[in-house]
């Protein structure tokens, strides 16, 4: 590898391990919370008290209750990782589509 490749792979590794780093300490204290919560609170705001949600989601109905937060983090997930890898077979299918068509000019 030369000096000026060297220097480079150092420098991008430097700048990834800062982009963990500084936002661990950056936003110590700090407290995220989903957009289902940031919703429920204003309508809150907006209504008041009485604003009662019109339907239960089906599977607290299967189960009886609110699911656990790991469980609801796996589906969120499963639900992306699906999605993910249909996108990934439908850029693939065209670019074969693509690579296969020129071949045949």
């Amino acid at each position: 590898m030369a000096g000026k490749d060297k220097k480079l792979v150092i420098g991008l590794l430097i700048v990834a391990i800062l982009i963990a780093v500084v936002p661990f300490f950056a936003l110590r204290g700090a407290e995220f919370g989903g957009s289902d919560d940031a919703g429920s609170v204003m309508v809150e705001e907006i209504r008041g008290e009485s604003y009662e949600p019109w339907f239960t989601p089906v599977l607290e109905q299967a189960i009886g209750g609110e699911l656990p937060g790991e469980i609801e983090s796996l589906l969120f997930c499963l639900q992306t990782g699906i999605g993910v890898g249909i996108l990934a077979f439908v850029a693939g299918r065209f670019y074969e589509r693509k690579k296969h068509g020129q071949d045949k000019e």
